[in-house]
């Protein structure tokens, strides 16, 4: 969507960094150093420690036994405030959801160019899960959830308001079929079933599930994922 000259204009380049530095620290896969820190940023080692300073300051970065860096409970707090009604109305269902399915469910928000994933469920069993972590993050032009999101725009209003991003025929394919499908198209492996969450107040959001492999009827997760995204968009009003 078309953005304003207050959005184009100069940025700040601490805030930025500082962003960057969480995004950096919640991707990574174990604590990191400051210098490993530095190395992503591109920064001194010097700045890389005056924004970790800040970051600590307000809860967002705390250190481990070792000295190293990973996502402090602030971030928590915040987390809760965003959405904070869909996640509220979502999470019963998507606890409900991964429990007689058997899979992870999520909810994915549209952000710009890119998927976020909001809240999250895992089934409870001895198999295998596929983490889908709140704050996840991935291409909009790729997986289920995009599919869906852009299914219940339209060809015509998306190419208006996303000018960047291709609208692909499958979301035609997923508004007549009722549900999005998608397979290796995110993480190799992986399929998802998605359907869009189309809310008041709220930009579009998808209520999804994703599992290994393929040769499962997705029909009957489509129709549970209509169901319960109806009660959702009942529960947040």
């Amino acid at each position: 969507m078309p953005r304003t000259a207050a959005e184009t204009g100069p940025h700040s380049q601490t805030l930025s960094r500082g962003i960057r530095a969480l995004e950096i620290l919640a991707d990574a896969r174990s604590p990191l150093t400051i210098a490993e820190l530095s190395t992503a940023l591109d920064v001194h080692r010097s700045i890389a420690y005056r924004i970790v300073r800040t970051l600590e300051d307000h809860a967002l970065v705390t250190r481990d036994d070792s000295g190293r860096l990973q996502p402090g409970a602030g971030l928590a707090v915040l987390a809760r405030a965003v959405s904070r009604d869909l996640q509220t109305a979502s999470l019963p269902e998507l606890g409900t959801l991964a429990a007689d399915l058997r899979m992870t469910a999520f909810v994915a928000v549209w952000d710009r160019t890119d998927c976020i994933t909001l809240a999250t469920v895992e089934p409870q069993h001895n198999g295998a899960t596929l983490a889908q972590h709140p704050g996840t993050r991935h291409p909009l032009d790729r997986g289920g959830p995009g599919i869906a999101i852009q299914s219940a725009i339209g060809r015509t209003d998306w190419e208006q308001r996303v000018p960047g991003v291709p609208y692909r025929p499958e979301a035609d394919e997923s508004r007549a079929r009722g549900y999005a499908l998608s397979h290796d198209e995110v993480i190799p492996g992986l399929s998802s079933v998605a359907v869009p969450l189309v809310l008041p107040h709220h930009r579009p959001a998808a209520l999804a599930v994703v599992y290994l492999g393929t040769g499962i009827d997705p029909e009957p997760i489509g129709a549970a994922l209509n169901a319960a995204a109806e009660r959702i968009a009942r529960a947040v009003g």
